[in-house]
């Protein structure tokens, strides 16, 4: 893992530099409402029926779109494809992003332009907000209302990748965060989506036996699996890793966080009220998690003047 060594304020600086000027104004529910009417319904099947051929589409494809809006903006351009190999998806940052998330966010895109009325007439990124909302809620999370509007960006470059690492400490958290205009209890609640899916061993390996933080149980039951399978070896964030509830928050009351970056949340007493707080109020977590989300999508957005609608989310038009 490569891990960053910027000053804090220099990395917010750094990240915020990367956002295109806002374009939120021409977001709105109902942006399709004339030009793709059964737009939502669309992607509604199409996640479903990608869900059930693998369980990993949903945790991959809501891990997709925040490494997508987090970068650039929310213009999908984690989804080019560069001939040379420059692109956002071959940085090393992104190797753990699933092929089953990209791989969902092309079935439903098919499946869109599959509709004649729908055809090249929806982007890339208002696909991919939609389907993180579908992993959320046919995941058992909150079914919350996306604002659409967004255009396509056209640049996908390795160098511009710039993400927060599995052994941050709430400081470099927080930094980081704030370059997206994110306080730290909207942080916390993005840090929710943890609730789904699993990491690999290389991002925790280095805790076990040696962070005091971690429960000695746990960190038995990490070095087995580790052990066993050097490789591939994994583990999952919490124990209901296709349920979208608050037991991430539970466990990390329990010091079985399996990031640095999660535990630290309940380690550092300034974060620790919220992980209470959403541990035993999981419709407080949903709320949060909802406005945080929308927030989300709302950065760097692209314009018709400064981004495209992309008949083929690989490759710019």
């Amino acid at each position: 893992m490569v891990i960053l060594r910027l000053p804090f304020a220099v990395l917010a600086v750094l990240v915020a530099a990367l956002m295109p000027p806002s374009a939120v104004a021409q977001l709105r529910t109902d942006y399709y409402a004339k030009i793709c009417p059964k737009l939502e319904t669309i992607i509604r099947s199409s996640v479903k029926q990608s869900m059930a051929q693998s369980q990993i589409s949903g945790p991959a494809v809501l891990r997709l779109f925040f490494h997508d809006c987090a970068v650039r903006g929310c213009d999908a351009s984690i989804l080019i494809v560069n001939s040379n190999g420059d692109d956002e998806w071959r940085n090393s940052d992104n190797q753990s992003l699933k092929p089953e998330g990209f791989q969902t966010i092309m079935n439903a895109k098919a499946a869109v332009d599959s509709d004649p009325q729908c055809k090249y007439n929806v982007s890339c990124a208002d696909i991919l907000a939609l389907a993180a909302r579908e992993a959320v809620y046919q995941s058992g999370g909150p079914n919350y209302p996306v604002e659409l509007g967004r255009y396509d960006g056209r640049l996908s470059t390795k160098d511009s990748v710039v993400l927060p690492h599995a052994n941050f400490n709430l400081d470099q958290l927080n930094a980081y965060f704030s370059g997206l205009g994110f306080t730290q209890n909207e942080m916390i609640a993005l840090s929710g989506g943890h609730t789904l899916g699993a990491a690999d061993c290389p991002f925790f390996q280095y805790r076990i036996g040696t962070d005091p933080t971690m429960n000695s149980a746990f960190a038995d039951d990490l070095r087995k699996t580790c052990n066993s399978n050097p490789t591939n070896g994994f583990a999952f964030f919490d124990y209901s890793p296709v349920g979208f509830d608050n037991a991430y928050f539970q466990l990390l009351q329990g010091g079985r966080g399996l990031l640095g970056s999660d535990q630290v949340l309940y380690s550092d007493p300034r974060s620790r009220n919220t992980v209470n707080a959403y541990a035993a109020n999981q419709a407080a977590f949903f709320a949060d998690f909802m406005n945080a989300m929308t927030k989300l999508g709302r950065v760097g957005v692209k314009t018709a003047a400064t981004g495209e609608i992309r008949r083929d989310c690989r490759f710019p038009n």
